[in-house]
């Protein structure tokens, strides 16, 4: 009987040591999955920064573009000689003479603007549809007096009109990348 209960308090010896083995493995194994747990955690909070980042470039590249295409609505310093050009053609494309009388700078520091007095001469019809066009061009310009007469010279029309048009300082125009 004596050898059964060594065999018995042996038996349990192996079941205690395997027991308080298998307590400190699962102890070292919950750590290690804390630790793994935290750097997953950072590698997410990582990963959602990155996918932030990549989505404010995308999202500057697109106002970048956007305001390149907004500057073509204005007229810069540097391309009121074009801009003067532009008019003309207007006018001739309707069947109009357009002349730029003058040609001053107005508005604030902060939001520059150009005035040009104009002459535009034709048929009544050509006169109208060239103020019409010169008024819808795709720039940000509006109308600020409007005047239609008979020409004294013949059976031709004329209109006086004074256009201002939003402006940007030439350095604005060019930093634009």
């Amino acid at each position: 009987m004596k050898t059964s209960i060594i065999h018995i308090l042996g038996a349990v010896l192996v079941c205690v040591a395997a027991l308080a083995g298998y307590a400190q493995w699962y102890g070292v194994i919950s750590e290690k999955s804390a630790a793994v747990a935290d750097l997953q955690n950072q590698i997410d909070t990582k990963t959602e920064t990155r996918g932030r980042i990549s989505a404010a470039r995308a999202a500057l590249a697109g106002a970048i573009g956007d305001e390149a295409a907004i500057q073509n609505y204005f007229v810069s310093e540097t391309g009121v000689v074009a801009f003067i050009g532009a008019l003309e053609a207007v006018g001739k494309a309707q069947g109009a003479k357009v002349n730029v009388l003058s040609v001053s700078a107005t508005g604030t520091a902060s939001r520059p603007s150009l005035t040009f007095l104009l002459s535009v001469k034709g048929t009544f019809d050509a006169v109208l549809r060239a103020v019409g066009a010169i008024e819808y061009a795709p720039y940000a310009v509006s109308l600020s007096m409007l005047s239609v007469r008979r020409d004294s010279e013949g059976d031709g029309w004329q209109a006086s009109l004074k256009l201002v048009a939003n402006s940007i300082s030439a350095d604005a125009a060019t930093n634009t990348p």
